[in-house]
């Protein structure tokens, strides 16, 4: 479960959707990496995809949820995931990604081969056998640390050149930030344009992203599959990074929407997962027929319905 008032959690968990592999594929993740549990699993019946396995895990201490809701959205690699592996943190942690990428290759495909390249002496990505990206890194242990799990966000196709303008629309909307370094692409790396983004992370509520601009050829843009959930403790913050994310009106339904970027966003009350984790059945059935009349949650309205009022 996640506890959004104790500062040292992320507010924001990654989110993935599934048709059927919720289960399996966060128990899949578990297996293949250190430090990774499943935290709760909950069934929301009669949604208008039927009923839904909803799974909350860890993934090296990284809160992830995941959904199985039909076969509506695929996974792609436009938000994948940075696993660090550092050796001043961990004495095995070549051994440890090595370990990674063999279970990861298990029915996965190979984006960027496993191998030495100018950024780290080992680094690998992988698109796994249910389409999640993983970018495993031998992180340079004389660099500022960063969280073992992070988020990485590629602008490419249409979106190509946005990511400073993503990164500084998010910088002025989140609370509790902070700015890394900002890296450009030169002259002479085409297709990519003298001046975009090559690497720039970036802190928005405790939880660390990272965005890349690439003019490469990519048959993939942000989709619903993979989302990110920003966990609000009142009505006011949920308010705010509503109004400040929305984009497309059309997209906005039960807590989710999508922002001007096409990257989508869930902004989900706190006391919901203690709902989703502890409530009886009838106290999820309640909760399930209310939120899914809304588009932006309301809390009071939530509570109401969850004590059968």
């Amino acid at each position: 479960m996640i506890n959004s008032a104790n500062g040292s959690m992320p507010r924001i968990v990654p989110h993935l959707w599934f048709d059927k592999e919720a289960k399996e594929a966060a128990a899949f993740y578990c297996a293949v990496f250190p430090q990774s549990r499943i935290t709760s699993q909950t069934v929301l019946g009669n949604t208008p995809s039927g009923d839904c396995d909803l799974v909350s895990f860890l993934v090296r201490d990284q809160p992830f949820m995941a959904i199985s809701a039909g076969p509506y959205f695929r996974i792609n690699p436009a938000i994948s995931f940075i696993v660090n592996f550092d050796p001043s943190r961990e004495a095995d942690a070549s051994a440890k990604l090595d370990a990674a990428w063999d279970k990861l290759s298990d029915g996965g495909t190979a984006l960027m081969p496993l191998d030495r390249y100018p950024f780290s002496e080992r680094y690998g990505w992988i698109q796994d056998k249910f389409g999640v990206s993983w970018q495993l890194m031998l992180t340079n242990p004389d660099g500022e640390s960063r969280p073992a799990i992070i988020p990485s966000l590629l602008f490419a196709g249409d979106n190509c050149g946005r990511a400073e303008e993503a990164r500084n629309h998010y910088l002025s909307l989140f609370r509790n930030t902070a700015a890394g370094p900002l890296l450009r692409y030169g002259p002479g790396q085409e297709p990519d344009r003298e001046g975009t983004v090559m690497f720039t992370d970036f802190k928005l509520e405790h939880t660390w992203i990272v965005a890349m601009d690439s003019a490469h050829e990519h048959n993939f843009q942000f989709n619903e599959a993979v989302s990110l959930l920003v966990v609000c403790d009142t009505q006011e913050e949920i308010d705010h990074y509503w109004s400040g994310l929305s984009h497309y009106p059309e997209a906005e339904q039960c807590g989710w929407l999508k922002d001007k970027f096409g990257v989508s966003w869930q902004i989900s009350p706190a006391v919901m997962d203690d709902m989703m984790a502890h409530g009886t059945p009838e106290q999820l059935e309640r909760v399930t027929k209310a939120f899914m009349k809304m588009k932006k949650f309301d809390i009071a309205a939530l509570q109401r319905a969850y004590q059968g009022e």
